[in-house]
Parts: structure tokens; C-alpha cells; sequence
């Protein structure tokens, strides 16, 4: 045999052998976990040759616009459908979402309202399956295939938040994908509830879905369904809503098959696809409508939900051209043992929020709303953390995000380049509430069952002042418009749980300003007739201000967590029909249980069972003001004060008007005095900026202050102390002890 026969045939063996090894590694991947690829790209995916075939088609517009009027519809039918046969109290008020989806995976079209926040967060499971499981052999990806999955690092906000998806095909071939995302609850998470504080890795966080196949041929696999019913402390509630969930996106597939039917495959799908351009397009279009430029600002996490401490956001955003970047590199590192970490991917979907809710509202809810936008972090940090870590209660650093990055888009909108605001669908205003101060539970309840899950509470955000305007009381939480906080009446038959407030507002719970934030309401929680339960609370917000103030309003109020212990709170005011406790102010000032423990601690609390009638009570937070409080009409002062939404203290000390104490008359000419003397006395206060800045800036964080983030420098990052320093490119977890 020739020399060259001898190499081609050598060639050819090392290939055959190479294309072994790669087939045998390809069947042998030890873990298969998140897509680094998938999880950090959130633009929606180039056309395929289906969608340029179909766009490519001759659709007319009115056609175009009824077919987009039916998918709206559809989504929003799913979605109401949901909220009326789901069990999950969330499902009830609002927190869930439904939506169709490009046959890549790009949700194109979500129901109105709802949490907006999966805008960006529900199409990374699809893609996932699309590229790992499609052509896999055991799985694969057929007509009637049911999808699910929860864990947020392959997408999806926290694990309490269960996916349902759905092909659809037509004629054999994938032309799109439906689903629904339900805020659950109980997860069989270290604590009961979902939303653990107390876990220390991911490993304590309960199910950790990736998208796995639970159905085929339209029905739900009962052996998959009995595995994820043993794995949570309330098996009725995981059945009924995996049942739910399925029955909603199947409503959705019907609809969007009968629109294929009436008006054509292409017609549909160019609708699809065109809905996500359009929609980048036009916000690109807004964005050139505001000035170039940067904004930035500082907030703060206080807690960890176990312990205090300062993690830094350094939000800068930038506004060039028809692009928006936001930089939030130096911001404080990943906690290795805390659960308040956040993936990228949520919080890019929570930022986007912004933008579907609190500046554009009008715009289409889909993924492109968030296309023109460049997120930039340091890897490692608590904004943008790695796979082990854990993320359970990632709203306690994506919420301030949100609000920091909403208040820096504020102060451009006020500059729209349009006279008469032609690209403005909002108006402009201070920072709404953004934290959920409200409770959690977990024990037997009156009928038998044991339950884990939120209340309803959490929505009761206050809003922020307008230009024009005081803000909303308790309307909506930042993270699901148009939501509801769910009757008093249904929640005390579902469960053994008394609320003893019934939602009162609390007096000076709002960011002063010439126009003031609207309240949050307050919350006084008991229980009776359960032999086992308890509470627990995931806020942060007790110790800095997390609600901000525009134009010279104030911040909103740091909130506290108040309880009253070893005392039978109904017993005793079944005996004394005097006794109150609808004001939980007053409540700890006056100390009216005799013999009971009082206390007020930072609104992270980890669960803690309870005995029959304590009490446990707390406040969801007000909005931030706008302008300078001593422009507030003195009438808007006064009929706030006559309403209980102000004390006489607020009134003269903080917007200095004058009231006479016997009349409550308003007294213009002091008033006028209060201010003059106010303006004074602050043109004392002033410096020039270079003196203050000496004054105020240090090179170090102060001694035995736990800081984590960057203080002079956004490349160096301290890690709990002024000694303990990282490298921002170069960050590794941060053990809590």
C-alpha cells in the first residue's frame, strides 16, 4: 500500500474516531443547566424563513389590525380565565400572566395586565427547550406537548412563579408557542410560602423546575404530577393549578388556531413577528425623543432580611440616540448564604417594567420593549449573580433597581424634546412604594388544610406625586398593574387569619412635596382557630428610604414591623370593649394590652410561628413627593390634616402652615411668616458646593459600617468593611456569618 493511501486512511480512522467521541460526550453530558447564552441575551431573535415568508405576504393593514385586536383579546381571556379558576391567592388578584410567543421562543404578545415583569423573563425557557431538547431523542418537542418550569436562572422571576407552554403547530410545522406564568406560592421551600429568607443556597429554595415536559397529547402526566405534589406542603394547590395553568394556555391555542383558520398561516404570523418589531421601533422613537445625556443615583438594600446592611445600586443611565444603557457596575457583590441575590435576566425583566408600565404604558407587552437597552454589571454582583447562589427573595435588590432606574428616566421624560409631549404616554412623577411590605403565612387553617402563601397585602403600594397632582393611595404594586388586594371577607374564610385594620390609611405615610405621594394602607394581622401557625415578612425599607422624592419632594418613610406577644389579643378585647387596635401607632405608643411584650423591628422577618390573638402589624409603604414642600398649597395641607393623612406636627413643621389649634382655621399670614422665615434659615443652611463636598466626601466607608459596593472608585468593591476589598472584575460571593 502506497505511503499516501496509508495517511488518507489514517486521516479517515482519527475522523471516525473523533466523530465517536463527540457522539459519545454529546450522550454523556453530565448536567445539562442554565444557558449562560440564553439567560444574557434579551433581544428578540432575528427573523426566521417562516416570518420573512410571512411578512413578505399580502396582508392589508385592517386585516393586520383585526388579527392583532383577536391575539390581544385572547391573551387577556387566558388571563381573566385564570385569575377565576386558579387557587393561588395571587392568581385571584392579578399576579400572573398569558401570552403568544414567535415560534423562537420571543413573547410577542401578553395580556394587558398582569405581572409585566415576564415581558423579558418568559421567552428563555422556550428557547432552552428549543435548543436542548428538540432534537433530543427522549424528549422532543410534538403537538400536545405541555412544558413547565420555575427556576429563575433557565428565566422566570422566583421559583414561586410556575410556567405552563405550549407548542402549536400547523400542518405539521411549529409556527408559534402559548403559555401561562402563575405567581404559586408554596414550593416546598425551607419555610413555607415560597419566598424563604431564612435559605442559605438554592438547595433550600424548594422546586427548581428546568423546563421539563410534564404532558403529552394535551394532558398533564400523572406520575409527574403526584412528584411535583410531593415536593410542597399544599398538594391541592399544586393539582388545581397545574390543571389551571394547562386549561389556559390550551384556551389560548384554540384561539390563536381559529385566527389561523379565518384569516391564513402567514397572515397570523407576520402579525406576531410585526407586533415585536413595531414595538422596538417605537421605542427606539421615544428614546430619540429625549436628550442625550446620563442620570444617575445612589439607593441602598438596608437588610438582608436577616441582619443590616448597606448593599450599594450605582444606577447610571445614559440616553444616546434611539439606545439607552444602563450602568449599574460597582453596585454591591453576590451574597453567598443570602437569598436576596438577583439573575440578570429578572432583573432586566423587572427594569422593563418601567418602561410597560410607569413611562410608556401604551406600548405592546412583549420582549422588544426592552430591545434598545443595554444592561451592564459586574458578574458576581447581587444584580447579576451566578447559579449558586441563592435568589428566592430577589425582589429585595431587582424592586430598588427598578425604582432607581425609574427615577432617572423621570428626569428625562420631563425634557421630552416633543412640544406638547407628543411621545409622553405618562405623566411625570416621583417614585412609587417599591417593596412588598406585606405578609406571609404558613400552618393549618380552619378547615384542615395546610397552606403556605402570601396575602394579598402586598399590592397596596402607594403611588407617586405627579407634576400636577398628589399620588394614588394603595393602587397597585410596581410589579402588577391594574391588580386587586382581594376581600377581607374571602381571605378570613379561606384561612384563620383576622384583619383587624381593615386597610386603614396611616397617617404621614407619603413623600412630602408641593405635591404629595399617596399612602400605603396598614395592616393588623391576628389568627384564631388553628392549632399551628405562623407569620413572616419579606420587605426591606425600615432603615433608608426607598422611595424617592423628584424636584425637591421628600422620600417616603422607612417602615417598621411591629408586633404585640404573649397576650390574647381578642380575648382581652372581648372582655374590654374598649380596647383598639386599628392604629397600630397607637397601639405601641399607648400599650394598651396590659402585661403583653411589645416590639418594632425591621420589616425582614423571618417565619415565626404565633400564638392564638398576638398581633403582628406593619404598613405598606407611601409614594415619594414632588417639588418643594413649602409650594404645597396651604388649603392641600390643611384638607389632608382634617383627613388624618398628616399630623399637626407635618403640617407646621415640615410644609410650615400655620392651623389654629382651637378653629383648625387656616392662619395665611403666619403661614406666610413659617416660609419666609423657612427660606431663610435654609439660605443660612447653604454652602458652596465645593465646601459641602469636602465636608461630606470621605475616602473610606465609615468604621463598622457593613457596606458592600463601591464607594470612591466603582472598580473596587468592599465586602462588608472598609478593609475587606474585591476587584468589581474579579468579584467572588460574600459569606454572611
Amino acid at each position: 500500500m502506497a505511503t499516501n493511501d496509508i495517511a488518507v486512511d489514517a486521516a479517515e480512522d482519527a475522523a471516525a474516531l473523533d466523530a465517536e467521541v463527540q457522539e459519545f460526550l454529546h450522550q454523556t453530558v453530565l448536567f445539562r443547566g442554565p444557558d449562560r447564552e440564553i439567560m444574557r441575551d434579551h433581544k428578540p431573535a432575528p427573523r426566521s424563513p417562516l416570518e420573512e415568508a410571512a411578512m413578505a405576504s399580502d396582508t392589508d393593514d385592517l386585516t393586520k389590525t383585526i388579527i392583532r385586536n383577536r391575539l390581544q383579546t385572547s391573551a387577556n381571556e387566558a388571563k381573566d380565565m385564570l385569575m377565576h379558576i386558579a387557587s393561588a391567592p395571587s392568581a385571584k388578584w392579578g399576579d400572573l400572566i398569558a401570552g403568544i410567543f414567535t415560534a423562537r421562543g420571543d413573547l410577542a404578545v401578553a395580556s394587558s395586565s398582569g405581572v409585566l415583569i415576564f415581558s423579558v423573563l418568559a421567552g428563555p425557557p422556550i428557547k432552552y427547550i428549543l435548543k436542548h431538547w428538540r432534537d433530543e431523542e427522549t424528549v422532543g418537542i410534538r403537538d400536545g406537548d405541555v412544558f413547565m418550569h420555575n427556576d429563575a436562572r433557565f428565566g422566570n422571576v422566583h421559583n414561586t412563579d410556575q410556567s405552563c407552554l405550549m407548542p402549536v403547530f400547523h400542518e405539521g410545522e411549529l409556527i408559534a408557542w402559548v403559555g401561562t406564568i402563575i405567581h404559586e406560592g408554596e414550593n416546598g421551600s425551607t419555610e413555607p410560602g415560597g419566598m424563604p429568607s431564612a435559605a442559605e443556597s438554592p438547595y433550600d429554595e424548594g422546586l427548581k423546575i428546568s423546563p421539563v415536559k410534564i404532558g403529552e397529547n394535551f394532558r398533564l402526566r400523572e406520575d409527574l404530577v403526584t412528584y411535583f405534589q410531593n415536593s410542597v406542603r399544599d398538594p391541592k394547590l399544586q393539582l388545581e393549578d397545574m390543571r389551571s395553568r394547562l386549561a389556559g394556555t390550551m384556551r389560548l391555542r384554540t384561539r390563536l388556531l381559529e385566527a389561523v383558520e379565518e384569516y391564513g398561516r402567514d397572515a397570523v404570523i407576520s402579525v406576531v413577528r410585526g407586533t415585536l418589531e413595531y414595538t422596538g421601533t417605537e421605542v427606539r422613537r421615544r428614546l430619540a425623543a429625549l436628550p442625550d445625556g446620563k442620570r444617575r443615583v445612589v439607593r441602598f438594600c438596608d437588610n438582608t432580611l436577616r441582619e443590616p446592611i448597606l448593599l450599594k445600586i450605582d444606577c447610571t443611565v445614559e440616553i444616546r440616540g434611539d439606545e439607552m444603557i444602563i450602568d449599574l457596575r460597582g453596585s454591591g457583590p453576590e451574597l453567598m448564604n443570602r437569598a436576596i441575590n438577583t439573575v440578570l435576566a429578572s432583573l432586566k425583566g423587572m427594569i422593563a417594567q418601567v418602561f410597560l408600565t410607569f413611562i410608556w404604558p401604551d406600548l405592546p407587552r412583549n420582549q422588544a420593549a426592552f430591545e434598545p437597552v443595554t444592561v451592564l454589571t459586574d458578574e458576581g454582583s447581587a444584580f447579576d449573580c451566578s447559579a449558586e447562589v441563592p435568589n428566592a427573595v430577589s425582589m429585595m435588590t431587582f424592586f430598588p433597581s427598578f425604582s432607581a432606574v425609574e427615577h432617572c428616566l423621570q428626569k428625562f421624560l420631563f425634557n421630552d424634546k416633543h412640544s406638547g409631549g407628543a411621545s409622553k404616554a405618562t405623566e411625570v412623577h416621583a417614585s412609587w412604594w417599591p417593596m412588598i411590605n406585606g405578609f406571609l403565612f404558613g400552618g393549618y387553617t380552619q378547615h384542615g388544610y395546610f397552606v403556605g402563601n402570601v396575602m394579598t397585602d402586598i399590592n397596596g403600594m402607594g403611588g407617586g406625586a405627579r407634576a400636577d397632582r398628589d399620588g394614588e393611595h394603595a393602587l397597585a404594586p410596581i410589579f402588577c398593574s391594574m391588580s386587586d388586594l382581594g376581600e377581607n371577607e374571602m381571605i378570613e374564610d379561606e384561612l384563620p387569619v383576622l384583619c383587624l385594620s381593615n386597610r386603614r390609611i396611616m397617617r404621614d405615610n407619603q413623600g412630602f412635596g408641593r405635591f404629595r405621594g399617596g399612602h400605603g394602607h396598614q395592616q393588623v394581622m391576628t389568627y384564631r382557630g388553628s392549632p399551628l401557625w405562623g407569620w413572616m415578612t419579606i420587605a426591606i425599607g425600615s432603615k433608608f428610604p426607598l422611595a424617592l422624592g423628584l424636584f425637591g419632594g421628600y422620600g417616603s418613610p422607612c417602615q417598621p414591623l411591629m408586633k404585640v406577644k404573649g397576650v390574647n389579643a381578642l380575648e382581652a378585647m372581648a372582655a374590654d370593649r374598649d380596647l383598639r387596635v386599628d392604629d397600630p401607632v397607637a397601639l405601641m405608643n399607648d400599650r394598651p394590652f396590659v402585661g403583653a411584650e411589645y416590639s418594632s423591628a425591621h420589616t425582614g422577618m423571618q417565619f415565626e410561628m404565633a400564638g392564638e390573638g398576638e398581633i403582628y402589624a406593619m404598613s405598606q409603604g407611601g409614594g415619594g413627593g414632588y417639588g418643594d414642600v413649602l409650594e404645597r398649597d396651604p388649603e392641600a395641607v390643611l384638607t389632608d390634616l382634617r383627613r388624618d393623612l398628616v399630623s399637626a406636627w407635618t403640617a407646621r413643621h415640615v410644609y410650615h402652615v400655620a392651623i389654629d389649634p382651637d378653629t383648625g382655621a387656616l392662619d395665611p399670614a403666619e403661614t406666610e411668616r413659617l416660609r419666609e422665615a423657612e427660606r431663610a434659615a435654609r439660605l443660612a443652611r447653604g454652602v458652596p458646593f465645593d465646601a459641602f463636598e469636602r465636608a461630606w466626601t470621605t475616602d473610606l466607608p465609615p468604621e463598622g459600617l457593613p457596606f458592600y459596593g463601591s464607594w470612591k472608585d466603582p472598580r473596587t468593591i468592599h465586602a462588608g468593611d472598609r478593609a475587606t476589598t474585591m476587584p468589581a472584575d474579579g468579584l467572588q460571593p460574600v459569606m454572611i456569618v
